[in-house]
């Protein structure tokens, strides 16, 4: 078996996290979800706030601070794997 490319397998599973419902996932899950997703596609977050910044942003904002320290490969890596669990 040849092992695709980690940006294949991520891509394959953003789709599968396109396909999900909000409902089916526990608001922890989906936060961990999104700031892996962020730290896997724009790396570690700036904390440049804007005067829109709400709450929720602020939850999502700490989910994805939380895991700052991964590089780009492992939040790929780490999504995928979370994924895969909840499918």
């Amino acid at each position: 078996m040849i092992e695709r490319d980690l940006d294949t397998r991520f891509a394959e599973a953003v789709e599968i996290a396109v396909a999900m419902t909000q409902a089916s996932l526990p608001q922890d899950d989906q936060l961990r979800l999104y700031a892996l997703y962020k730290q896997a596609t724009m790396g570690t977050v700036d904390l440049k706030q804007n005067s829109a910044y709400h709450l929720r942003d602020a939850f999502k904002t700490n989910a994805w601070m939380q895991i700052s320290h991964l590089s780009i490969d492992e939040a790929k890596e780490n999504y995928i794997l979370m994924i895969h669990s909840l499918k």
